[in-house]
């Protein structure tokens, strides 16, 4: 049987109006949050703030957007997905799948 682990894409959108700089502060949260559950987090690429193209919430129309791949067991998006539905500091997040890597092949 194959490893029963699979490699993710989280995209994080953060709500931290007012507190710019506590965003490092709330990726190293979230990444503690995958690893705590059982996931490896591979890499973590922070973007800078953006505004929304529509406003679904008058109080916020920017934030900042944070992806973050990682490895866990299938399990691991619904327990994800309730923790960061009761976080403040996380306005959105969409979990997808994410290709495995190929390995680059040699050249001759």
């Amino acid at each position: 049987m194959k490893n029963a682990e699979k490699r993710y894409e989280g995209l994080f959108i953060l709500d931290m109006a007012g507190k710019e700089e506590g965003v490092k502060d709330a990726v190293d949260r979230i990444s503690t949050e995958i690893t705590t559950l059982g996931g490896k987090v591979e890499t973590v690429q922070k973007m800078d703030k953006k505004t929304f193209a529509r406003v679904a919430d008058k109080k916020m129309s920017a934030g900042f957007y944070v992806n973050v791949i990682f490895h866990g067991p299938p399990a691991i998006l619904e327990q994800l997905k309730r923790r960061f539905a009761s976080n403040d500091e996380v306005f959105r997040v969409l979990f997808t799948n994410a290709p495995e890597v190929k390995p680059a092949a040699a050249a001759n």
